[in-house]
Parts: structure tokens; C-alpha cells; sequence
């Protein structure tokens, strides 16, 4: 009987002591982490449970390194994915962990902006710093196969937007997600677009759209001047705008657009040359594409800035001269061919 007893007495204790284990890890799993603040941590290539506990413990987020794979055994497919992750004095092992599984790493944001071109987006992104760079340096033809166009030039074939990414993602994966949007943008518009346009193609459109968001960054110009140009078109007259003429010189041009860069032999010299330059000139948004694709009404052939970043548009060409004269010859202070940044 004796034996009995005390076999109970064993069992007791080692289910208490189990219990009190269990209680123990319990607290210290659901128990917020050891921060004052909130703090970056990464997962680095190779992390497991055992790795992150040392260096959770070694920085002093947790009593125990072995904490982790206890955590770890509650989920059997938990996995740790690569990045960096925010951790806030709020949150407690378990959610730490499941973070960690997540892949939701912090994440930044890009904006690239209408009328620019794609190495004024390579440039836009080293600037980031967390980018990995891998198309600065290369050419046109180079960076269209790196990106997998099917094109041997990629200007204008990125979406201007805000883009979300990860630290130590590539240009490459940053330009192909903004190319899906230029396309399937360009589609969706194409499909409903005004009759009797001057394009053969979606890419015919796209070029305008370029010039369109070079010529204006005011909305409600956008139409009109793509009702200007496509008139031009129908007229068999040249398009004769200086955006086209200042990208075909490329670093020739110092600023000042001369009459020597006006008579340059280039295929973008629309005061040379008939129709549509060979590739767009910049990257648009979708303003400038439904622009292109859904021109204003007006009977104006030409327009000319006014300096306000706005411009006057005219009928015919004395009218075009007068509104130069106005405008042009005698600019006033304050001039500007684009609306002010609003700071």
C-alpha cells in the first residue's frame, strides 16, 4: 500500500511540475516582447528557429534562446522569411514568430513620376539607397531583354505610379510591375477609345500619350492638347513640338533649345520630320493615355505657353503668332512652361 502511495504521490508531483512548466512557457510566449520602443529586426538567409532564438535573446527581446522552437513546434510548416521586419513593444513571441512566417517585411514606397524617362527611374531608385541596382549602365537594347520586352527600346513602357517594395529588391522586379500596368492600362483604354483616330496601334497611342505628358502637366489641357496634335495629324502637318526634338538630342541638349538642335537630323525632329517620333518620349499615366486616346473638342491647330504653366491655344497661324508675341518675346519674370510644384 505504501508503494501505491507514494507511486501517486510521483505522478502528482510530476504533473504539477509539468504544469508549472507549461504555465511558465505559456506566460513567457504570450507575454509582450523586452522592448521600450519599436525596432527593426532582420531575418537574414539561413535564419531557423534555433539561430533567431540566440540572436532574439542575445538582444535581449526574450528570457530564453530555446523559447523560439517551442513557439516553432506549435506550427510544423512555420517557416522564417528573409527581411526586415518591424517589431513593436506591443506584440509577444508568438506573434513575433508569426510575423517572421508572414513575409510581411517592411516595405517602402516609389513613386515614379509622369514625364520621365527610364534612366531618370534607374537614377530614382539608386537614390532609395535599398534598391538593388542592376540596369544603370546599360543600354536601351540591354535593359528592353533584361525586362523581357520583346522591344529594343524600353522608353515609355513603364506605368508612372507609386510602387511598394522591399528592401533588396531589384530595378528589374520594380520596372516589370510597373510594365504590366502600362499594359494592361494601354489595353483596358484602347478598347474604348474615340473613332477616327491617326493610330495604327495601341503604341502609336502610347507615343502621343508621352508627348501629351510632356507638353502639359495641367489636366484639363490633356484633351486639347491631344486634339491639337491629332489634328496636326489628319492635316499631314508636323507635329512641331520641342519635347521630341530636346529627346532626340539627348545629352547634346545643355537646356536651351537652339536653332542648330531645331535643325538636328533626328528621327524625334518633328519639325523635320512627318508623323510620330519612333518610340515615345517619356513614361505616362493613365491621364495622358485616355488623353491620347479620348481627344477634347477644339478646332485649335497650335498652342503656346503662357508662363503660368498653362497655355493659349489658337485657330490659325496669325493668331499662333500673336499669342507668341504676347507670350514668348517679352516673358515675364516669373516664367515657367510647367505649373509650380504645389510644396
Amino acid at each position: 500500500m505504501a508503494y501505491i502511495k507514494w507511486f501517486y504521490r510521483a505522478v502528482f508531483l510530476i504533473i504539477t511540475l509539468l504544469a508549472l512548466c507549461a504555465g511558465y512557457l505559456y506566460v513567457q510566449v504570450t507575454s509582450p516582447i523586452a522592448l521600450s520602443e519599436s525596432i527593426t529586426f532582420e531575418v537574414i538567409k539561413g535564419d531557423s528557429a534555433y539561430s533567431l532564438g540566440h540572436r532574439l535573446h542575445s538582444d535581449g527581446l526574450i528570457k530564453q534562446p530555446y523559447l523560439t522552437r517551442v513557439v516553432a513546434k506549435l506550427k510544423p510548416a512555420w517557416v522564417p522569411k528573409v527581411g526586415k521586419y518591424a517589431l513593436d513593444p506591443s506584440m509577444n513571441l508568438i506573434q513575433v514568430m508569426s510575423l517572421f512566417d508572414s513575409g510581411e517585411s517592411i516595405s517602402y514606397d516609389i513613386t515614379l513620376l509622369e514625364g520621365k524617362t527610364t534612366q531618370d527611374y534607374l537614377l530614382a531608385m539608386k537614390a532609395k539607397g535599398n534598391i538593388k541596382m542592376t540596369l544603370l549602365g546599360l543600354s536601351d537594347k540591354e535593359i528592353a531583354e533584361k525586362l523581357a520586352l520583346k522591344v529594343a527600346h524600353p522608353e515609355g513602357r513603364f506605368f508612372a505610379n507609386t510602387y511598394r517594395y522591399h528592401d533588396g529588391d531589384t530595378d528589374v522586379s520594380i520596372l516589370k510591375h510597373a510594365n504590366g500596368l502600362l499594359v494592361n492600362t494601354l489595353d483596358v483604354l484602347w478598347q474604348n477609345k474615340a473613332e477616327g483616330l491617326p493610330y495604327k496601334t495601341p503604341y502609336d497611342a502610347l507615343i502621343m500619350a508621352s508627348i501629351i505628358e510632356k507638353e502639359t502637366a495641367v489636366p484639363a489641357e490633356r484633351p486639347l492638347i491631344a486634339r491639337v496634335f491629332i489634328s496636326r495629324l489628319q492635316k499631314r502637318m508636323r507635329l512641331q513640338t520641342d519635347p521630341t526634338v530636346i529627346y532626340g538630342l539627348g545629352d547634346e541638349f545643355t537646356g536651351n533649345l537652339t536653332r542648330k538642335g531645331l535643325q538636328s537630323k533626328s528621327p524625334y525632329n518633328t519639325y523635320r520630320v512627318y508623323g510620330l517620333p519612333p518610340t515615345p518620349i517619356a513614361n505616362v499615366g493613365r491621364e495622358a493615355i485616355a488623353a491620347a486616346l479620348n481627344p477634347g473638342q477644339t478646332k485649335a491647330l497650335y498652342f503656346v505657353a503662357k508662363g503660368d504653366g498653362s497655355h493659349a491655344f489658337s485657330n490659325t497661324l496669325k493668331e499662333h503668332n500673336r499669342a507668341v508675341r504676347k507670350y514668348q518675346y517679352k516673358r515675364r519674370d516669373d516664367y515657367r512652361s510647367t505649373p509650380e510644384v504645389a510644396q
